[in-house]
């Protein structure tokens, strides 16, 4: 069974995304902040596909995404964004995939499936 950290601050739409991958037979660790999640990480390195949040409070999902590949530089990311404006630019970030987010997340669950290569 696949091992996804999922960060987003804000709860709802964690909690959305956790409860919609977890019946899809993934195990999910969820993390409020970047910081969390590094901490997480630093204990936990058992986890297949970090997903992040772009827009965060602190330490946003591009820096986050630029410290994991530092220290685990073959952990898969996929950038999260409720705008998408982002898009366009989303190529040149440092991630494996970027998915909008929306209420139905069959485009993050084929972009974990793929990247998983499942």
């Amino acid at each position: 069974m696949a091992r996804i950290l999922i960060v987003d601050d804000e709860d709802n739409i964690r909690m959305l995304i956790k409860e919609e991958l977890e019946d899809s037979n993934f195990e999910i660790v969820d993390a409020p902040s970047a910081k969390k999640a590094l901490q997480i990480l630093s204990n936990d390195q058992e986890f297949d596909i970090v997903c992040t949040d772009i827009e965060m409070p602190d330490m946003n999902g591009l820096e986050l995404a630029g410290e994991i590949r530092k220290k685990y530089p073959n952990k898969k990311i996929i950038l999260l964004t409720a705008y998408s404006h982002y898009k366009s630019e989303m190529a040149s970030w440092a991630a494996d995939a970027y998915v909008v987010k929306s209420m139905d997340l069959t485009e993050l669950k084929e972009t974990i499936n793929n990247l998983l290569k499942l």
